[in-house]
């Protein structure tokens, strides 16, 4: 078997370590760049499993992150974000990783080649065809993610996975293959440096994308935004009013009138005559801002 890029020995590798330590940080940083440039030969795949992921959550169906080691931080780090950023309801979004939670207190390797808990623990999820379940593994051939995914087609969920690595299992099975061709890790099969931060720019470019199909951003502002704090409410006010042109107080009062929601507030501020007008309208328009504006202005 071909040896994978991911386990490769760098090009700047040999005697790394007798080099100044500026001399070092010079080619790590010079490596990430490497490894970022790289997700753009796969914007086609992002762009598919986006829209992949808005049709479940639009059905109602779960998006489900099931990873391992270092690929599960970076499933965590965007799967946890999406509720407070663009309003995802938490029970749509599910984290599966190698060894629980708990790994990520004591993160072991073992956990990773279950490849009965990945079918197990998705079994244990009852997916329907609603659902949609992200996979990713750096190597693209690692047994609990593989596994997991490899259950979910079964049940006719849709599925998209993320490999470093072209032509590995992870990507045959998968509806929706997107493979990120990092280069080889300055320290050789370290994926938490270049693969892991391809993940993490791939994970978040898909799941921004799928908001934005799902009407949750409006140039560039995070109109479903969850404002749960004193930053938030401040964002939120400042959206309306810049959506709107309405002041400060206008903004803070159109969003007194829809309990905190910024997509109704917007709709209040630019004329709705209460909030069950606004409601109406926005859900004429299955939740697109744009849209909804033009109609209370015709």
């Amino acid at each position: 078997m071909a040896e994978r890029p991911t386990e490769m020995r760098h090009s700047a590798a040999q005697g790394l370590e007798l080099r100044p330590a500026e001399e070092i940080l010079d080619v790590l940083a010079s490596a990430q760049v490497d490894a970022a440039r790289c997700v753009a030969s796969a914007i086609p795949e992002i762009a598919h499993g986006a829209t992949v992921a808005a049709q479940s959550i639009r059905a109602g169906g779960r998006l489900i992150y099931v990873a391992a080691g270092s690929s599960g931080l970076m499933a965590l780090a965007d799967a946890l974000e999406l509720p407070g950023t663009y309003g995802i309801s938490p029970g749509q979004i599910v984290v599966r990783l190698a060894g629980g939670f708990d790994s990520l207190v004591a993160m072991k390797g073992g956990p990773e080649d279950d490849a009965a808990m990945g079918r197990q623990e998705i079994e244990a999820l009852a997916l329907n065809s609603d659902d949609c379940v992200i996979a990713l593994t750096a190597s693209g051939e690692t047994p609990y993610p593989v596994s997991a995914i490899e259950t979910a087609c079964a049940t006719g969920a849709r599925t998209v996975g993320l490999s470093n690595n072209p032509g590995t299992r992870i990507l045959e099975l998968a509806e929706v293959g997107i493979c990120l061709p990092t280069p080889p890790e300055v320290i050789a099969g370290s994926t938490r440096m270049g693969a892991g931060t391809a993940q993490k720019i791939a994970l978040n470019m898909l799941s921004t994308l799928m908001a934005i199909e799902l009407g949750h951003v409006h140039d560039g502002f995070m109109v479903n935004v969850i404002a749960d704090n004193l930053k938030l409410k401040q964002r939120a006010n400042g959206i309306v009013a810049s959506i709107t042109g309405t002041n400060a107080e206008g903004a803070d009062a159109a969003l007194t009138a829809s309990n905190g929601a910024v997509k109704l507030a917007v709709l209040i501020a630019a004329g709705a005559d209460d909030l069950a007008m606004a409601a109406s309208v926005l859900d004429q328009h299955k939740g697109h801002l744009r849209p909804a504006l033009a109609a209370l202005r015709i």
